[in-house]
């Protein structure tokens, strides 16, 4: 005799193959980790900010996402977000720069590579820049550099401090020099910053690269950063044509930079919060 009879009502409602087999869609609900390479359900990674729960593996994190887990309640207040490149250059690669830029703003929802903001740290108020990867390799544009520009002028108007996180392939060639000119013009800001005895913080995740990593990235008052991120100029791959030498092992990872004094300190992300606070416990009375 049947102990039980099977309910088949709930297979009716699966989807079925051509031959009739039956399969259960869970595409997009799992990612595999590329540290541990371990299948996590990807609503548990998004919760842990990117953190693989099992290797602890940092994976990118966006700009939006970053501003949540710095900020108190993840609240905060945008600048500038209407701000977008001219096409200075009317540049054309495998597309116009124009076309780039509006494909881009589409699948990011934003103006250009960072989102700059003002909100709360612990109860302290801070201006925040935080670079977004996806956006043209986070590179560094005239847009960019606008937006830190002013972010430090707010700084000093209203005697806040500044905490920048670094995401970022470098200078964006589609706007040639005047993408390098930021460089010169973020730098000049920061002394301005300096002078007004305002702290700054960098906070460099991975990658943090190119004219990015040669100009602010590098000239916070504390440099952090994330586990595992890669910083550097120049790639280790160009570097290793260049010389035509194998590079040590973990060459340009944050570990690398931290033992040989490029950085004051490697702090996970989940973490930075609370290590952030308490440092500007000593810059700032």
């Amino acid at each position: 005799m049947s102990w039980f009879k099977r309910d088949n009502s709930a297979d009716d409602k699966l989807p079925k193959l051509e031959n009739g087999e039956r399969r259960v869609r869970t595409e997009g609900l799992w990612q595999k980790c590329e540290g541990c390479r371990q299948i996590i359900w990807k609503k548990e990674l998004e919760a842990n900010f990117n953190v693989c729960p099992k290797c602890g593996i940092h994976s990118r994190l966006d700009a939006v996402s970053r501003l949540k887990l710095l900020l108190d309640g993840g609240e905060y207040e945008q600048f500038d977000a209407d701000l977008s490149s001219s096409d200075p250059l009317a540049f054309v690669d495998s597309k116009p720069y124009h076309e780039r830029l509006k494909s881009m703003q589409q699948a990011t929802n934003l103006s250009d590579a960072m989102i700059s903001a003002t909100g709360r740290l612990e109860g302290r108020p801070i201006q925040i820049c935080s670079m977004e990867v996806r956006f043209i390799g986070g590179s560094m544009g005239s847009v960019v550099g606008e937006k830190i520009a002013r972010a430090i002028e707010r700084a000093i108007q209203f005697r806040t401090p500044l905490v920048i996180v670094s995401a970022s392939g470098g200078a964006r060639m589609q706007e040639g020099a005047i993408s390098l000119m930021q460089m010169a013009k973020i730098s000049a800001a920061l002394m301005r910053l300096d002078e007004a005895r305002l702290p700054y913080i960098s906070v460099l995740t991975d990658p943090t690269t190119g004219g990015v990593t040669a100009s602010y990235a590098m000239l916070g008052d504390l440099n952090l950063a994330e586990p595992g991120a890669l910083i550097g100029f120049a790639g280790p791959r160009v570097i290793e044509q260049t010389i035509r030498q194998k590079l040590p092992e973990g060459f340009q990872r944050s570990e690398f930079l931290l033992k040989h004094g490029m950085l004051d300190a490697v702090v996970p992300r989940l973490e930075l919060k609370s290590y952030i606070a308490t440092a500007l416990k000593f810059f700032v009375a």
